[in-house]
């Protein structure tokens, strides 16, 4: 299975070991991920609000780039896969907008011809022959360990544009983690928002959202939250020391990545997937999985 990656911003910069993760998870699956260094920023819905349409011309070139490579496109953000899915139906649902932004992309000797499609990396592993390879690959089931997933907004919302089957009660990643040998653990919050996209202008309310996601996959009874996004890694790691202060409770629980939790069960260890670089100590998964098999790579 071979894949153009779309990085993404994030995952290049303020969480560099979550794009050592996914390298280290498409290695141990088989997959081959091509990075497409030359793609722009996604826009993260800020440029489609002062410009849609450079928005949608910047990710259709992005898209062009796949498409001379004959290849579909793999995200590892949720925030991404749901800002290129939004410009994918634009394109798609208006052949004269369409003609508008190749206007656009043809001075840089790009077109968009509709003949690329973009998954989400839990997209890509459930489906059959994701589900098969990643069973035949596993060297350390993460039995014992109880994961609650963090999807993201961005990859549910809007509805119509989400490649879950059900994007109001989604099971995908928790399909993937019982996949993993892990339990999946269902609460409310795991389809609501981290309160990134407000952190800059009520800092106090977004970190009062991802708060009460955060204390929601405790009180049922999580050892571990694993989001499919990078910026929802930032709300829930990076600030949990912040959030813990301001709801005056003393706990914590550590957030794992999607490919990071992937690359584990497939017997990388904690150390080469930068797993020591989070904020929220990793080291409860460790003690969880200490009975398990501890071959790797």
């Amino acid at each position: 299975m071979k894949f153009a990656l779309f990085t993404g911003c994030v995952a290049k910069g303020a969480t560099r070991e979550l794009m050592l993760s996914t390298t280290k998870a498409a290695e141990g699956l088989g997959f081959e991920f091509i990075e497409m260094k030359s793609a722009s920023c996604c826009g993260a819905g800020v440029v489609s609000e002062k410009s849609p349409l450079l928005a949608d011309a910047l990710n259709a070139r992005s898209f062009s780039i796949a498409e001379k490579q004959g290849l579909d496109i793999v995200t590892i953000c949720s925030t991404c896969q749901g800002t290129l899915k939004k410009t994918e139906a634009h394109l798609n649902e208006s052949k004269e907008y369409k003609e508008k932004v190749n206007d656009i992309l043809e001075d840089g000797g790009h077109q968009y011809n509709g003949t690329t499609r973009i998954k989400h990396f839990a997209n890509i592993l459930a489906t059959e022959e994701g589900m098969a390879r990643l069973k035949s690959r596993i060297k350390r089931p993460l039995t014992g360990l109880k994961v609650a997933a963090f999807y993201g907004c961005y990859v549910l919302r809007p509805s119509e544009n989400s490649d879950f089957e059900n994007p109001d009660n989604p099971t995908g990643m928790e399909d993937i983690f019982a996949a993993l040998g892990a339990t999946p653990v269902y609460y409310p919050s795991r389809v609501k928002c981290c309160g990134f996209p407000i952190v800059m202008m009520n800092k106090d309310a977004s970190l009062g959202m991802s708060g009460n996601a955060l204390v929601d996959a405790i009180d049922n009874g999580a050892d571990v939250v694993a989001t499919g996004c990078p910026l929802c890694h930032l709300s829930l790691d990076s600030y949990q020391p912040e959030i813990e202060s301001l709801q005056k409770k003393n706990q914590s629980i550590p957030i794992l990545h999607l490919p990071q939790l992937v690359a584990l069960a497939l017997g990388y260890t904690p150390t080469q997937l930068g797993m020591d670089s989070h904020i929220v100590s990793t080291l409860k998964i460790n003690q969880i999985l200490s009975g398990s098999s501890t071959s790797s790579h």
